[in-house]
């Protein structure tokens, strides 16, 4: 991931209460949160399938069905 270079916005005391990224760190952020979530998505999948909780296609039976 892109090195962040973060700007934080401080009250009186200097407790945090944002912070301020630029815009390509802040879309790489994004995007690797997407990537975490889909791999975490097909884990799961990929569990229910295994246990047999999933219905499933042989992939020469799609390709057969759509004569290819």
């Amino acid at each position: 991931m892109t090195e962040l270079h973060p700007h934080f916005v401080t009250d009186e005391q200097g407790k945090r209460l944002s912070v301020l990224l630029p815009i390509a760190e802040y879309e790489a952020m994004l995007e690797l949160l997407d990537d975490v979530q889909d791999r975490d998505d097909a884990r799961r999948i990929l569990a229910r399938i295994n246990r047999g909780d999933e219905d499933v296609v042989p992939w020469a039976d799609v390709k057969a069905a759509h004569g290819l």
